[in-house]
């Protein structure tokens, strides 16, 4: 028995790509994480002890570090700013991650003709664009389409690990830009690029360079078709800051979010616009999910959600027609499918509206994904609005939690909501009840408190 067992560690072993789990053979499912086909072959995995060496950089008191190096450099993109905290901060490393064609390399390149110009009065920076997806003169043709040109920003398509380190030296550039991670490989490890231990390599190596060099560096990460980041999870944890961009393919508007940040705050949401010209940051999003009418329509509500610290207005509109066959038809754009449903039977049981008769469609304006529990109250309103055809109060939002007994909960920033919504011109809000009140209220404005789903019927019904 011990004989077999020393020849099975001494054959190949099969590491789960998540999680680390090693496993003598390989198996469908992880052991330790439980995550499906994610077990992929090393090599044998050998034990070795380092001895102890001589301290070069002794250890400092953390009172005597010198934190003005880690200060934030500003990007010349306002929206990547705020997401990052206030700027890039050197040595630092950052993984930005999407999916294909949402805007990842036209950002990264015009961020890095914008640093390289230098254009808040510091000297121009030298910034390095590796690409491993495109040639040079590709990129070069994008770089005049969107007005990204400067004279400190250097282009090379390289593919190779080692090359593109011996460009770093050769530039020595302020902000590195590797595009994409999985498209680099080294010769000193096996498998193709893109896999488990190539990832870890590059990532490792370009982490190691950036913190030498006191060299910023964005890395471009390739997308799972559920989402998540490809390659190892070790990624996301080697890495300062990971930051996912998303939007929708059928739509201009992108999001940047920031999933991790060592340096700043992981509340903040930053609005661009992608267009033919380049992509363009959006101080003010909020009117691309509004719907212009110029006469009240039934079946609509105005909402106030928060993306991060940021209150963004947003509409809700439902249609109910008459359903053919005994099982009504529901359907959902932009939110929770489960949420609208349970929204639908509170309705019904806590509110007296008979809705199982209806096929119900719900859906948002402008492309906005709407998962905030927040956005309940509106919902319940814009499908009242459709089964009564009564119109909602065109300058009117609303915001609120509505659980299953009826009763609308506080939420969040009731006052910066109400805020967000005077500023854009509405004058009427209906609100949960909360113990601390809504704050100030600005004036000529009017807020309605109320506790249960009921009164804002019976609002809607009665004025």
């Amino acid at each position: 028995m011990a004989t077999k067992t020393a020849k099975a560690n001494a054959g190949q072993n099969f590491r789960c790509a998540e999680c680390g789990w090693m496993a003598v053979k390989w198996v469908g499912r992880c052991g330790e994480c439980q995550a499906w086909g994610t077990l992929e072959e090393v090599g044998t995995v050998v034990v070795r002890t380092t001895a102890a060496t001589t301290v070069v950089r002794p250890a400092q008191l953390i009172s005597e570090v010198d934190a003005s190096k880690a200060a934030h450099n500003l990007t010349g993109v306002p929206e990547l700013d705020r997401v990052l905290g206030g700027g890039m901060v050197p040595g630092a490393v950052i993984l930005l991650a999407g999916e294909p064609g949402v805007g990842k390399s036209t950002l990264l390149l015009d961020v890095a003709a914008k640093f390289a110009r230098n254009d808040h009065g510091r000297e121009p920076q030298k910034v390095l664009y590796l690409t491993g997806e495109e040639s040079a003169a590709q990129v070069k043709l994008r770089a005049e389409r969107i007005g990204a040109v400067a004279d400190t920003l250097y282009l090379g398509a390289e593919t190779d690990l080692g090359t593109a380190l011996g460009q770093v030296e050769a530039v020595q550039p302020a902000l590195l830009i590797v595009d994409s991670v999985q498209t680099f490989s080294s010769a000193m490890v096996d498998g193709a690029a893109g896999g488990v231990s190539q990832v870890r390599e590059v990532a490792a190596s370009l982490i190691a360079a950036a913190k030498r060099l006191n060299m910023t560096t964005l890395l471009v990460g390739h997308v799972t078709k559920d989402g998540s980041i490809a390659g190892p999870r070790l990624l996301e944890h080697l890495v300062d800051v990971v930051c996912q961009f998303d939007g929708e393919r059928h739509s201009r508007l992108r999001l940047l979010r920031a999933v991790k940040n060592r340096y700043g705050q992981t509340d903040e949401v930053g609005c661009f616009d992608l267009t033919d010209n380049g992509i363009e940051g959006l101080a003010d999003p909020s009117g691309l999910f509004i719907s212009r009418t110029s006469s009240p329509v039934s079946g609509t509500c105005i909402t106030v959600t928060m993306e991060g610290r940021r209150p963004l207005l947003a509409e809700v509109q439902s249609l109910l027609t008459p359903a053919v066959g005994s099982s009504p038809r529901r359907t959902v754009s932009g939110l929770d499918s489960t949420r609208v449903g349970m929204l639908l039977a509170v309705l019904q049981q806590r509110a007296g509206v008979r809705l199982d008769a209806d096929d119900s469609y719900v859906a948002t304006v402008g492309g906005a994904r709407l998962s905030e529990p927040a956005m309940d109250l509106a919902v319940a309103l814009a499908i009242v609005s459709a089964k009564t055809n009564r119109a909602v109060h065109q300058k009117m939002v609303a915001f609120g939690e509505v659980g299953l007994a009826g009763e609308v909960r506080p939420v969040a920033g009731i006052n910066q909501r109400i805020q967000e919504a005077y500023r854009l011109g509405f004058t009427h809000a209906l609100v949960p009840k909360s113990p601390a009140g809504p704050g100030d209220i600005p004036p000529n404005f009017t807020v309605k408190q109320i506790e249960h789903v009921a009164e804002a019927t019976e609002l809607l019904l009665h004025g």
